[in-house]
């Protein structure tokens, strides 16, 4: 498999960045805490070099809070600030001004002894499509400045946004890289909404998904659809085998058949991301730190 998403939108991105970096004092990079690694962009830590992070991990509500707690740490180890938030819901948001002020606090101090006092703190907020950052900056600026939307390339122009005398955010469009040479990192992204559906196989996509589930969280996929057991997984299946018949399973379970009787698996498949997505199935991280999972 070979995810390849880099429209032209995103290229006039990233020089829009590079171009923007000397405008701001910090970087604030909205991650995805179900898929910590996936969601994050490496190219930004070239682009925004030289300047301080703050990793936002959103969705923190649908990801496992004992690997967000181990994230949160990786990467404060890492010499970055770090946040935990639910934009959706607005938890953990309003600590973000204290947390930006904390991250900036010698830089502030600079300020005020060169008589810059109530100089605003400028912030560019940047991450991968569809990780909730324009849900999030309205959050923080408690007024709908930003376009949100539940797919991704919503955001297409940079925005500035005042919160208060004190902060001012620089909106920015979700940018991904050329090519995922990691197909688990792709495969991430996609169970997301990170990347359209359309990219890829909906259904080959719902094999991965259910695999994977079942590989890390049995118990939860077996009560989200009500099965006594998982089947047993034939040694020499691939993912998208066994997969496959976790999707049969579950439509069997859930009645879905097309004419004829067939079991409808692609149907089950857009069932199974989209109760994932809205965290229906339960609360999960698919990547852990050094990549233990």
């Amino acid at each position: 498999m070979n995810i390849q998403w880099y429209p032209g939108h995103m290229t006039k991105t990233r020089r829009q960045i590079e171009a923007d970096l000397k405008y701001v004092d910090i970087v604030v990079e909205i991650t995805d805490a179900r898929i910590p690694v996936s969601s994050r962009n490496p190219d930004i830590d070239a682009i925004c070099a030289g300047k301080p992070r703050l990793i936002v991990l959103n969705r923190a509500d649908q990801a496992d809070p004992s690997m967000t707690g181990l994230w949160t740490a990786c990467f404060k180890g890492e010499g970055h600030s770090v946040l935990e938030t639910d934009a959706k819901s607005g938890r953990g948001v309003n600590q973000f001004s204290a947390v930006v002020q904390g991250a900036l606090k010698e830089q502030i101090a600079k300020w005020r002894e060169k008589g810059q006092v109530g100089r605003p703190v400028r912030a560019m907020v940047v991450g991968v499509p569809n990780v909730g950052k324009s849900t999030f900056i309205n959050k923080v600026a408690k007024k709908k400045s930003a376009k949100a939307g539940d797919r991704p390339g919503v955001t297409r122009g940079k925005q500035w946004v005042n919160v208060d005398q004190s902060l001012d955010l620089l909106d920015t469009p979700g940018i991904l890289w050329p090519k995922f040479d990691d197909e688990q990192t792709g495969l991430h992204l996609a169970f997301t909404g990170a990347v359209k559906d359309d990219i890829m196989d909906v259904e080959t996509l719902g094999c991965h998904l259910m695999t994977l589930l079942a590989h890390r969280y049995p118990d939860a996929l077996m009560a989200g659809y009500k099965l006594a057991a998982l089947p047993p997984r034939d040694g020499e299946e691939n993912d998208v085998a066994y997969g496959y018949r976790l999707l049969e399973t579950c439509a069997q379970k859930r009645g879905m058949r097309i004419s004829g009787g067939e079991l409808d698996t692609e149907r089950m498949a857009r069932v199974l991301l989209d109760e994932y997505r809205a965290g229906k199935l339960g609360r999960f991280t698919l990547e852990a730190p050094e990549r233990e999972m």
